[in-house]
Order: structure tokens, then sequence, then C-alpha cells
């Protein structure tokens, strides 16, 4: 495989274990630095390109966080899907911490990120009704049952702005939306996916239940590293493994190959040149 496959690890997952013949690339992108150096090496002989989300030793806020410049740098390395690995909190009861999930539906309520590419003379409005990969959340599903792990299908994340943890009306608010599960990254990851067009999956870590049971004190970072821990330990199992059925990268009918082909909406003549420059990777085989 030629295509390297993205992994983008979360609070917790700084590093990939058993990932050989490794080299760190300190990519410049359009939109500043990632995070930390991108890690190209082989997981289980197939090729992956690793990023701290957080860069090493979780330095970065999730309203820090240099979202687009991540993504740009697994889509200019030959990435066409990504697996983002995140720790959530849990606001229904079947979501026990020490579970994992990979959700399907997201809920923005993020305010401080920039999340697009686009822009300076060129709109685009990429179809997001769909935001995971379903061919990619079942890749993992299956890889997480063989291995006997806890992990279930589905779900809505709430995206909060953070870094503060809900407060026990916010947890019960997001509740009444219909939401599953609540973390801070993940929805600003998936519309950057959808416009790089990378098939996306989220493999959500549930640590806690968040501040909705009143009888309990609400998240707390030093209890949730705890529970991440043995989470982080499942997550790399399934990645050990799903990577081998990944091999062939997306199918020809995966919703993000070709996300930006009804997307793009300003004529390209329109396009300022320096805006065409920039975004080259993402629209030139458009025309652009």
């Amino acid at each position: 495989m030629t295509h390297p496959i993205g992994i983008i690890g979360g609070s917790g997952l700084y590093t990939m274990t058993g990932v050989h013949d490794t080299t760190a690339l300190d990519i410049q992108t359009p939109f500043g630095p990632p995070s930390d150096s991108l890690v190209m090496g082989t997981l289980e002989g197939v090729s992956m390109a690793f990023l701290a989300r957080h860069g090493l030793g979780h330095r970065i806020l999730p309203g820090e966080v240099n979202y687009r410049a991540n993504l740009w740098a697994l889509k200019s390395v030959g990435c066409e899907m990504v697996i983002s690995v995140s720790a959530v909190g849990s606001l229904q009861e079947i979501h026990s911490p020490g579970t994992l999930r990979l959700p399907d539906q997201f809920i923005d309520r993020a305010y401080s990120r920039q999340c697009t590419f686009f822009g300076e003379g060129l709109v685009a409005h990429s179809g997001f009704a769909d935001p995971t990969s379903a061919w990619l959340r079942g890749k993992l599903l299956a890889a997480g049952r063989a291995l006997n792990l806890p992990i279930e299908d589905g779900g809505v994340y709430l995206n909060m702005e953070g870094p503060a943890f809900s407060t026990r009306a916010e947890s019960l608010l997001h509740q009444v939306w219909g939401a599953d599960y609540v973390g801070m990254t993940q929805a600003t990851e998936a519309k950057l996916a959808r416009e790089a067009e990378l098939a996306f999956a989220t493999l959500a870590l549930v640590t806690d239940y968040d501040a909705w049971r009143t009888h309990e004190k609400g998240a707390d970072a030093a209890d949730i590293m705890a529970v991440m821990a043995a989470n982080v330990a499942k997550a790399q199992a399934i990645l050990r493994l799903v990577v081998k059925e990944l091999i062939d990268g997306p199918p020809q009918n995966e919703p993000a190959r070709n996300a930006l082909q009804t997307a793009l909406i300003t004529p390209p003549g329109l396009v300022p040149a320096r805006t065409r420059e920039r975004l080259k990777l993402l629209i030139g085989k458009y025309g652009y």
C-alpha cells in the first residue's frame, strides 16, 4: 500500500507501540505547523502516519490545536483515511467507563476553532449529513469484537469548547439533546477530514460519566487519566489488528473520496491565484 493509514492520537495516546522503521517529519503547511512531528513507519507491516493531537507531553489545549495543519499534514503524505482516537465522557448509562465507541454523528458546540480550509475567495459547502465513514467504523468494530473488547457502533458525540469540563446543567442539557458522548475535538477534525476527502472515524475511549450523575463528583482529570491507561491499551490492540484490513484503502463508493466534487461553489476563474496555489493539494484535481 502506497497510502499510509493516518492515526491521530488523543489524550493518553501520544505514541504508537509496535511501530517499525520510523521517521519523524516536521511538516510545514499553508496553515502553520501541526501539533507535533508526523511519525511515519510501519505497523504490522502496513504503512502508517501518526500524529499526537495535543503534542508529546500533552502541551496543547483543545482550542489551541491547529486542526487544519494536522489534517493537511496527513493529507500531504498521501493518507486516504484517518482514525482519530479520542477520550470521551459518557452521557448515557449504557456507555460505561472502560468501553469503546464509534460515534456516527456530531453536535458541534465549539466556537473558537478554524474548521474549514476554504475562504479567501473560494467558497465550498461540503456534505456532512453522515460525518464518519461507515466502512471504516465497520472495520474498527470487527477488530474490536475479534479481540473481545467492549465496543459498539454509533452514537452522537457532543463537541464542546472546553477546556473546562461540563457543568451539571450542561451535561443534563446534552442528554436532553440526545447526545451519547461529550468531548472537545472530534467534530472539528471530522469537518476538515471531509474537506480533505479523507475517510474518517472516531475511536472513542469512554473514561467517565461527565457530570449528569448528581450523586457523583463529576469529571475529574486525574480520574480520567487513570481509566485512560487501560483504554489506550485496548485502542492500541484494535489499531494493530485493523491496519491489515485497511491495506487496500477506502472503497470506491466511500463518500469522502470525492466530497469536494459538488462542494466547490466559486467558479475557477474567480478564485484568486494565491488561494488556488495555497489549496492546490485539495482542489487541483477539480481543475482549479
